[in-house]
C-alpha cells in the first residue's frame, strides 16, 4: 500500500507541475517571451526526470513482483511453491509423473477467443515450450472476450500473449510467430517452424483454434505430411455451441475426410461474411472450449484419463455428444489415404496384435487386483445369500396374513383438539382385490399388465 501511495504521490505531483507550466505558457506574451526561454527549458529537463525517475521506480516494483525460474518442480505445500496443486495430482494417483510436462512442445494457431485461453492454460500448467501463431493485432472489439487487456490494443496478439504469459510463469519458454499460415509463403513457413533440422515434427500436439475452413485444412496438410497429432477447435457463430476433435494421420478422420456442411455443398465462405456483420463471441463459451480443449490436451500427453476423438458442446441444453470419426477411404486427400492403408497394415501385423493382447490382459490383471481389498479397517465381508427354503408362494401368503392382521389407522386427537375437515369413515386398508393379489401367480400378473 505504501509503493502504491508514493506512485500516486509522483504522478499527481508531476501532473501538477505540467499543468503549471501550460498555465504560464497561456499566460505569456510576445515581449516575454525571448526572456523566459531559458527558465521554461529548465522546467521541461526538471519534468523529465521526474518522469523517468517515477517510470524506474514503477519498473522496480514490477521487477521484485515477478518470480524467478524454477529449476524443478516440487510437491512441497507451502504459499510460494506455485506447482504444490499441480504435483497434488501425481500424490494423489491420478498422473504417474507430472512433471514429464516440462518435456512437451504445445504449437497453438490462432490466439483468438479459444486460442488465448488455451495458451494461458497451458502456461499455468508448466508446458516446457509454446509456439503462438497468429497474423491479427489486439483490437478493442477483442475486449469481450478473455486474456487479453486494453492497454495492449495494437500490439500483435503473439506478442501481446508472449508479453501476458512469460510474467504469468516465466519457466515456458514462448515463441512467437505473427503469419498467416494460409498463404504459399506462410505454409512453408508454418511447416518449417515446428520441423526439425531432419524434417520431422518438433511439436507433440498441434492445437487448431483458428475460426475459418481454410486455415484448419493448412494445418491438416501440414500435420498430414509430417504425421503430426493434432486437435481441431471452433465455436458457432451464434456463440452458444462448440466442439473439439482429435485428429491422427491415418488412424481417425482427417479435416478432409468429413467437410463442414457449408464446403460440401459448394459454397465459397468467403461470400458469407458481409460488411458490418460479424459473429457473436461470449466469453463463456469461448473458455469452455479452451478449457476441454487443454483438458484432453493434458490427458493425451501425461497419459491418464480417457481422451475423447470428438466432444461436442450446446449450452442451450448443456449436452456434451461424443462420437469417433472414422477416416474415409475416399477421402479427397491422397496423402490421407495412403496413410489409412499404413495405419492398417501396421494394425494387423503380428508384433501389434500380440501388443493388443498383452495390453487386454494387464488391463484385466488390474481390474482384478483393484478389486482387492487389502486393507479391511472393519472387517467388511461380501457373502452370498442362502438358498431360500421357504417356496415363494408362500412367502406371499404370509406376507398377506401380515397385512389382514395389522391394525387399523387410528384418526383420533388428543383431547382438546379437533379436525377442520371431516375424516373419511374409510378405514385406509388394502382392499379385497388388493389381499387377493397375494394368492396370484406369476402368470397373472404378467396378462394383467400386458392387458394394461
Amino acid at each position: 500500500m505504501a509503493e502504491g501511495g508514493a506512485e500516486g504521490d509522483g504522478t499527481t505531483a508531476l501532473r501538477d507541475d505540467i499543468r503549471t507550466l501550460q498555465a504560464r505558457i497561456s499566460s505569456m506574451n510576445t515581449g516575454s517571451v525571448e526572456s523566459q526561454i531559458s527558465e521554461l527549458q529548465q522546467q521541461i529537463q526538471q519534468l523529465t526526470r521526474n518522469l523517468e525517475e517515477v517510470a524506474a521506480g514503477q519498473d522496480s516494483t514490477s521487477a521484485q513482483k515477478a518470480r524467478g525460474r524454477v529449476s524443478k518442480m516440487s510437491g512441497e505445500v507451502v504459499d510460494s511453491n506455485p506447482y504444490s496443486r499441480l504435483m497434488a495430482l501425481q500424490r494423489m494417483g491420478i498422473v504417474k509423473d507430472y512433471e514429464r510436462i516440462r518435456e512437451q512442445t504445445i504449437a497453438i494457431v490462432g490466439i483468438g477467443g479459444v486460442g488465448s485461453v488455451a495458451a494461458e492454460m497451458l502456461t499455468r500448467c508448466g508446458v516446457g515450450r509454446l509456439l503462438m501463431y497468429d497474423y491479427d493485432k489486439v483490437e478493442l472489439a477483442n475486449m469481450n472476450r478473455l486474456f487479453f487487456r486494453p492497454e495492449q490494443s495494437g500490439l500483435t496478439k503473439t506478442d501481446a500473449a508472449a508479453q501476458t504469459l512469460s510474467s504469468i510463469n516465466p519457466d515456458v519458454q514462448l515463441e512467437s510467430y505473427t503469419m498467416n499460415i494460409t498463404t504459399v509463403e506462410g505454409f512453408e513457413a508454418f511447416k518449417s517452424s515446428i520441423s526439425d533440422p531432419q524434417g520431422k515434427s518438433r511439436v507433440d500436439m498441434v492445437l487448431s483454434c483458428v475460426d475459418n475452413y481454410e486455415a484448419r485444412m493448412t494445418i491438416n496438410q501440414v500435420c498430414l505430411e509430417l504425421g503430426q497429432l493434432w486437435m481441431e477447435s471452433g465455436v458457432s457463430e451464434d456463440a452458444v455451441s462448440g466442439h473439439i476433435q482429435v485428429i491422427i494421420p491415418g488412424e481417425t478422420a482427417c479435416f478432409a475426410c468429413v467437410p463442414p456442411l457449408v464446403v460440401a455443398s459448394g459454397i465459397d465462405e468467403r461470400t458469407l461474411k458481409r460488411e458490418g456483420v460479424c459473429a457473436a463471441s461470449l466469453p463463456t463459451t469461448m473458455g469452455i472450449i479452451a478449457g476441454l480443449l487443454v483438458q484432453n490436451t493434458l490427458k493425451h500427453l501425461l497419459s491418464f484419463g480417457q481422451v475423447t476423438r470428438y466432444l461436442g458442446y450446446s449450452s442451450l441444453k448443456d449436452f456434451f455428444p461424443t462420437m469417433d470419426i472414422k477416416p474415409n477411404p475416399g477421402c479427397a486427400n491422397s496423402l490421407c489415404c495412403k496413410l489409412q492403408q499404413a495405419y492398417q497394415q501396421h494394425q494387423a501385423s503380428p508384433a501389434v496384435q500380440q501388443q493388443r493382447q498383452a495390453a487386454q490382459q494387464a488391463a484385466a490383471m488390474q481390474q482384478e487386483e483393484a478389486a482387492t481389498h487389502d486393507d479391511n479397517e472393519w472387517g467388511i465381508e461380501v457373502v452370498s445369500e442362502p438358498a431360500s427354503s421357504q417356496p415363494p408362494q408362500q412367502s406371499a401368503v404370509d406376507s398377506n396374513t401380515q397385512q389382514q392382521n395389522r391394525k387399523p389407522y387410528d384418526h383420533s386427537l388428543p383431547k382438546g383438539l379437533q379436525y377442520e375437515t371431516p375424516v373419511n369413515s374409510v378405514d385406509h386398508q388394502h382392499t379385497e382385490d388388493d389381499t387377493d393379489s397375494g394368492q396370484q401367480t406369476v402368470e397373472d400378473l404378467m396378462s394383467q399388465l400386458n392387458a394394461l
